[in-house]
This record gives structure tokens, C-alpha cells and sequence, in this order.
């Protein structure tokens, strides 16, 4: 998500003052920012964000959390967020780390390319070190030069993952859902058993992802599964038993966090999303595949945490998808879109419903080992971009 704010045109350090973010008077810069500083998919779709009067509120769900804004000429032309939490990494129990998150970094368009980006990272990395932090990692666009430049060549991270943004728009006709699969919500007991069982050695798993499930931004857990004859709906997973096939997913409502609205798309993106919302309007009954409309601001829901077993997996992982369009459409006036990001070579992507418009293929993320130990060394060679995980990502939708 990184915008592009690297430096060739040098800018001495002294001039640039980088301080912790203060709400009483830093807001409304840290908002104008958000709103001239463009994220997306990709070259065709350029997305802003709203947050909505509280700039930091898409790291206030994190256990540890800094933003720090720059300064130029008492002009605020740069901001930064950082959080800190435990994460699972490779081989657990014995590889659970310390890791730092940057995310909404943001540099003033007219002040780029002048190391106030590089200076923004460089501070937010002693406050990581300070706290004993044992790597820090990020995400931006693959197609992002300046932020992989600044990232990669300038600041030593090291090409990690490339896991995929799947989207699908959320429209107002509902899925019809299968007569054989149960779809049933979890309470958030069950929910962090499961977790903890399943995708406990999962890459990057939150070690406090009770927290998580039980945060007032996580609508729930459903799990889709074949009903066993003879078994009722409260069954699933008791004494340990689960059916030969079943899927699951956590949904997380972002829209309550932050805002998106889309600030240029392709003339055909436009005219089909006008043209299919007349004709939608005009003739219900047809259940056309229509584009909401994105250039107002808008929500999404968030799906975390999927997980499948068995040879029918699939089909109850497009259950839940379903499940969770259907919800989105029904429960939420200003929820338009359905996301989630997987591994970039997980089975799941091909089960997951999206439009390839909204969605990035090769999202890139880059992580940098804090601390020169043993451990980092080994850890390292882990990280080659070559190198293919053997298990699932998981993404932490307090980060999203």
C-alpha cells in the first residue's frame, strides 16, 4: 500500500523534523494527506482513503501502535504507522517473534523523491528496535518502483512473500447457497480453538488471536461443512471429531475502521458500472452483475483467516464466500466490496470468487531482520524470494 516517496533529490536531514503524531493538531494534515496520497490494485484503479476523523484508527486494534508524522517548513508532508505484535514464524513453538508492521506510509506529492520517506521508515525502526523487535516487514504494491526502491535497495528489506488481493464487488442479489452444505457461526471459544489447532504454525499467525476474534470490528466465525446423518448443527468439532470435509472463515468489518473511494478507473469500468446499475434498477428480476458505485466513499468487509480440509474443501470455501457476499449485501448499507489476500500459491485463490478489475494478482511483502543474532542469520536465508512457503498466510485484519 505504499505510495511512492523515495529520494534521488536530497533534502538534508536536519530540515526535515520527525515527531509522534499529535491529534489536537496534526489531524486535519494527516486527512488532507490521506486524501491527495492515492493506493490501488494497480495501474488502472487508484483508490483514497477516509479516515473518517481519526487518522489513527487503523492501528489502534494493535497491541502496540505508533504514528509518527514529518514536518517540513511547519508544513506536515509525511506520515507513518507502525505496530508491534508476536507472530509464528517457520518452525513454531520455537520460532514465535517479535515483529513490526509499516503500513499508511504517506509522503506529500509535492515533496517526494527528497529522503522524507526514508526518513519516516528510518525513525519508526529505533522505535522497533527500542521495543525489542525482532523484524520488521511491510506490503505495497509489486508494481510500486519507488516504494520497492526505497524498501529493498535503500533500507535492506528483503522480497518475502507475494500473496494475492482478491476482490469481489458486493451488489445487492444474493448467492443462492447449497441445500447440502450447513453454514454455522462459531462462538469465539470454539473459534480460537480452532485457530490455535489448525493454522497455529501458519506464517505470520497472531499469537494473541483471541484478541482478534473477540475485537468489536470481527463480525464472526462460520464454519460450512456436509452434515453428517444423524449429527445435529452444535456438533461440529465436538470431542475433537470433524466431518471428512469443511472449511472456515473469520470476517472482519473494516468499513467501521476506514473509508475508500475510488479516485480513477478505466472509462469501461465506469460506463459498465453505470450501464449495469440502470439496467438493474429497471429489470430486478434479471439479477444483473452490477458495479456499485465506488466514487463515493465506501466500506468493505474483510474475510481473515481461511482454512480447509478434505477433497470437497472447495466448494465450501465458495459456500462461505457466498455466505459472506450474502451478508455484506443484506447487513450493511455502505459495504461494497469483499476482500481477502491469500498466499501467493495457495489452492484456495481458485475457489475464491473475484473480478480481476478490482483484484492484485502479486501483492509484495518485504521484511528486514532488527537484530544480528544467530537466529536472524538462519532466518534469512528463509526469506530468498525463490523460496516457496509451505504453508498459508495469514493475514492479521487489525493490519489491512
Amino acid at each position: 500500500e505504499t505510495p511512492e516517496c523515495s529520494g534521488s533529490k536530497k533534502m538534508a536531514f536536519e530540515d526535515i523534523k520527525i515527531r509522534n503524531y499529535d491529534g489536537r493538531t496534526d489531524r486535519a494534515g494527516v486527512e488532507d494527506l490521506e486524501r491527495r496520497c492515492e493506493v490501488g490494485p494497480g495501474k488502472h484503479v487508484f483508490l483514497f482513503t477516509d479516515t473518517m476523523g481519526d487518522p489513527i484508527c487503523r492501528i489502534r486494534n494493535s497491541p502496540m501502535y505508533k504514528m509518527l508524522v514529518a514536518e517540513f517548513n511547519n508544513d506536515l508532508v509525511g506520515v507513518i504507522r507502525g505496530t508491534i505484535k508476536r507472530v509464528t514464524l517457520h518452525n513454531p513453538p520455537k520460532n514465535v517473534a517479535k515483529v513490526g508492521y509499516i503500513l499508511g506510509l504517506r509522503v506529500s506529492p509535492l515533496h517526494r523523491r527528497r529522503g522524507i520517506g526514508y526518513s519516516l521508515v528510518h525513525h519508526l525502526e529505533e522505535w522497533f528496535v527500542a521495543n525489542q523487535v525482532d523484524y520488521a516487514y511491510m506490503a505495497t504494491e509489486k508494481d510500486n518502483k519507488a516504494s520497492v526502491k526505497l524498501f529493498v535497495n535503500k533500507l535492506g528489506y528483503v522480497k518475502f512473500r507475494t500473496p494475492t488481493i482478491l476482490v469481489h464487488p458486493a451488489n445487492r442479489h444474493c448467492f443462492d447457497m447449497p441445500p447440502d452444505v450447513t453454514v454455522a457461526k462459531l462462538k469465539v471459544e470454539q473459534a480460537e480453538l480452532l485457530y490455535r489447532m489448525f493454522m497455529g504454525g501458519t506464517e505470520f499467525f497472531p499469537r494473541d488471536i483471541n484478541k482478534v476474534l473477540g475485537n468489536k470490528l470481527s463480525l464472526g466465525t462460520w464454519v460450512a461443512y456436509t452434515p453428517v446423518r444423524g449429527a445435529s448443527e452444535g456438533e461440529f468439532g465436538l470431542n475433537g471429531r470433524f466431518p471428512d470435509s469443511w472449511a472456515m472463515v473469520s470476517v472482519w468489518n473494516s468499513g467501521s475502521v476506514f473509508k475508500l473511494r475510488m479516485g480513477k478507473a478505466p472509462l469501461s469500468c465506469f460506463l459498465y458500472g453505470v450501464s449495469s446499475r440502470f439496467m438493474d434498477s429497471v429489470l430486478p428480476c434479471f439479477k444483473v452483475p452490477s458495479l456499485p458505485d465506488f466514487f463515493h466513499p465506501f466500506g468493505f468487509y474483510f474475510m481473515y483467516g481461511m482454512h480447509h480440509e478434505g477433497p470437497l474443501s472447495g466448494k465450501l470455501v465458495r459456500t462461505l464466500c457466498k455466505h459472506v457476499h450474502n451478508m455484506a449485501a443484506t447487513e450493511s448499507g455502505d459495504c461494497k466490496l469483499v476482500v481477502t489476500e491469500v498466499g501467493g500459491s495457495d489452492g484456495l485463490r481458485s475457489c475464491i470468487p473475484n473480478w480481476k478489475l478490482l483484484s492484485c494478482p502479486e501483492d509484495l511483502w518485504c521484511i528486514k531482520p532488527l537484530k544480528d543474532d544467530e537466529r536472524s542469520t538462519r532466518i534469512r536465508g528463509l526469506m530468498k524470494p525463490t523460496r516457496k512457503p509451505t504453508r498459508a498466510l495469514f493475514v492479521d485484519p487489525r493490519e489491512v
